[in-house]
């Protein structure tokens, strides 16, 4: 360390061809104390300091790590780094003013923001949205100033507090009754204590534990119960981290106790004297109790059946539960963000309008013919480009704004053409004289391809891969977003997206098949 440096004096050199005889004696010590001066200056310019205890969050709720600069001063200009095992990719960088996102981890993407308010005094918090069991850990807060960088790690503990535990009985056993206490949802693991009326601590005879996809723990412990006294037991989770806990109590009747039967127990301490005298009742004694024992064994397994029926309907209500939970809460997400995932074409479904369209039959009768006006074309249209066969007829005028959708049945249709055609417009919402504007996608034999034409000439082609034939297609405009997107509701898979279209006048749907066995929503 800087303080810890010693000065050796130096001897005066001795005396060499040419080399300055007029520096003072000490001038060479003098010197180096001052670079070694300036040197420890620059190194302790600043330092990190981080909170002294670890920051606990629920999990689901935003977390807050702060990170401040001593002596006090602006961190604006600085380098700074938020990561944690490896120092790339990291949690977040900021640089040059502002946050970079190329060295981003990916499961931070979205969910982090450095909170600048107090940057000029040297304070910078790293804030994490909507906290998961996997953000738990160590983060360091790394700042950089040309050559010097200094850093403190910041301790993010989560904490999941789970379902209030599930108690019932298992049935009989080891001259008791056996007792299962379940709960899911638990982060990290929680302790698990069985208690009795009085709050008598007993202890589990098993306990088995399992995590989820989301890093849940789910924890299992049973008890056999021998006291029928006892009442009631109690099984409580408790978070190791936060004490919280819940608690459930089930009440164990007497009745429910297996009990000995008194004259199997005298039968066992005489039968060594009285064996001559009852081996006649013995036969009798035994069918009796065979058919006791039949009884018994009936009557517990038909108690067993109904339990583990009820205990199989309940799980099977808590997992269809947990899926529903599991399925709205991906379908908020995708809601929020839906236009950057191409999934899922029946939640998109509900973001749009369903267009009222209607078969041609007029059209649809004339086969594969592909009529041209003379009013519409100066000329003969390439053979590749749509032509004006259309076979919906639209119960509306054009589409001029919003979002809208409509579906085509093409499974029995070896050749089509699906997409949207544009009329520009002028003044007043008049329609001009200019080519119509195709946006398509077309099917010939096994080939796809997604155009952009006039009724002249092909501007953009583009060969798309399909894996799978679809049998039915859904087709998606956009009219401010600039979007047309297809997807297959065979297996709802996206097909293909016009992106980033400006649209300036009134758009129709489209379509011409070369097989006319279709159907319409």
């Amino acid at each position: 360390m800087c303080g810890d440096v010693q000065l050796v004096p130096l001897s005066a050199p001795k005396k060499m061809a040419d080399f300055p005889s007029f520096f003072p004696t000490g001038f060479f010590s003098i010197l180096a104390l001052l670079q070694m001066s300036t040197w420890c200056s620059a190194v302790s310019k600043f330092s990190v300091k981080g909170p002294a205890q670890p920051i606990l969050v629920l999990l689901g709720a935003d977390a807050s790590l702060p990170c401040q600069l001593f002596p006090e001063q602006s961190a604006a200009h600085m380098q700074i780094r938020w990561y944690r095992a490896q120092f790339s990719p990291a949690v977040l960088v900021y640089q040059n003013g502002q946050e970079q996102g190329g060295e981003q981890m990916l499961e931070y993407r979205g969910r982090t923001e450095l909170v600048q308010d107090s940057i000029g005094r040297g304070t910078v918090t790293l804030l994490i949205q909507q906290i998961r069991a996997s953000d738990d850990g160590q983060y360091r807060c790394h700042f950089k100033e040309g050559y010097i960088s200094q850093e403190a790690i910041v301790e993010l503990h989560v904490i999941g507090l789970g379902a209030a535990p599930h108690v019932h009985m298992m049935g009989p056993e080891d001259d008791g009754i056996r007792v299962l206490c379940s709960s899911g949802g638990w982060f990290p693991k929680p302790r698990v204590q069985w208690s009795d009326m009085a709050g008598a601590k007993l202890p589990s005879l098993s306990e088995s534990q399992s995590q989820d996809g989301d890093g849940l723990f789910h924890v299992e412990a049973s008890l056999v119960v021998t006291d029928s006294s006892l009442g009631n037991v109690t099984c409580s989770f408790q978070n190791p981290l936060s004490g919280q806990e819940k608690v459930s109590a089930l009440f164990l009747p007497e009745p429910f106790f297996p009990r000995t039967s008194p004259w199997k127990k005298a039968l066992a301490g005489t039968l060594p004297v009285l064996v001559l005298l009852l081996i006649g009742m013995s036969y009798f004694g035994w069918r009796e109790h065979k058919a006791k024992e039949r009884e018994v064994m009936e009557r517990k397994k038909e108690s067993q059946e109904k339990e583990e029926m009820s205990s199989n309907k309940e799980r099977a209500l808590a997992a269809k539960e947990k899926l529903k939970a599991e399925l709205d809460q991906r379908k908020a997400l995708y809601k929020e963000d839906w236009k950057k995932a191409l999934l899922y074409p029946d939640w998109r479904k509900e973001l749009f309008k369903p267009a009222p369209i209607t078969l041609n039959h007029e059209n649809s009768s004339e086969g594969d013919s592909d009529p041209v006006r003379e009013e519409n074309f100066g000329k003969e249209a390439p053979s590749d480009t749509p032509r004006d066969c259309n076979l919906i007829t639209l119960e509306q005028e054009a589409f001029s704004s919003g979002r809208h959708y409509w579906e085509v049945d093409i499974k029995d249709t070896d050749e089509w053409t699906l997409g949207i055609y544009e009329m520009p417009m002028q003044g007043e919402g008049k329609c001009n004289d200019l080519p119509k504007k195709f946006r398509v996608l077309e099917k010939k034999g096994p080939d796809y391809r997604a155009l952009i034409c006039s009724n002249q000439d092909i501007s953009q082609e583009e060969l798309v891969q399909i894996e799978k034939d679809p049998q039915k297609i859904v087709i998606f405009l956009g009219y401010e977003d600039g979007d047309i997107s297809f997807y297959s509701m065979t297996d709802g898979a996206h097909i293909y997206s016009f992106t980033h279209c400006n649209f300036f006048g009134q758009i129709s749907p489209y379509v011409k098949l070369k097989s006319y066995l279709h159907q319409f929503k």
